[in-house]
């Protein structure tokens, strides 16, 4: 587990040195809720090298990286704890608009998380800390530097059958994002 996470990192520093000079950095800032009354607090890095392909009709797919610390708050009755911390990694693929002030998106996503704690409740507990982060979700960039965006995703956090119980959770979030 350290080896692969450490692999992840160093990934991570080798194509941000490489790319950095032509590419844009955002940060994101989100809010989500999920089932058995988790709400969501999220702070994103969101790395864009400027790689872009297949330009089919005014749009063209891209690939963006993010990075997350996110804080849950727990309010279900029988809670085991009143927080836990989520951390991970996300590659992200967009179909957007070529041009425009206004440009929508949809992307879609797979990365990894690991959480500070796995028990939530007193009958819900994730089974590891390391768990998959998968999302689909819709949005839009605006602006004249397209500087700002919003959109909404549907996330889903489990560690894919690897160990069990597996209950996973499903958040609905909003973000908003500054690039610079």
């Amino acid at each position: 587990m350290r080896t692969f996470l450490r692999t992840v990192l160093l990934c991570i520093l080798i194509a941000g040195s490489q790319g950095s000079q032509a590419s844009e950095f955002g940060i994101q800032l989100g809010g989500g809720v999920a089932d058995h009354d988790v709400k969501k607090g999220d702070l994103g890095l969101d790395w864009d090298p400027g790689v872009s392909w297949w330009n089919i009709a005014g749009y063209y797919f891209t690939v963006v990286g993010e990075a997350h610390a996110a804080y849950w708050n727990i309010d279900e009755s029988g809670r085991a704890r009143s927080s836990i911390w989520e951390f991970g990694v996300t590659p992200v693929v967009r179909f957007i608009r070529s041009s425009g002030w206004f440009r929508p998106y949809v992307e879609v996503g797979v990365g990894v998380r690991l959480l500070s704690h796995v028990r939530e409740t007193d009958d819900r507990t994730f089974s590891s800390s390391f768990q998959f982060a998968d999302l689909v979700g819709v949005g839009f960039q605006f602006g004249e530097r397209q500087n700002y965006q919003v959109a909404f995703r549907f996330q889903h956090l489990s560690n894919a059958g690897i160990k069990h119980p597996n209950p996973g959770i499903n958040f609905s979030e909003i973000y908003f994002q500054y690039n610079f």
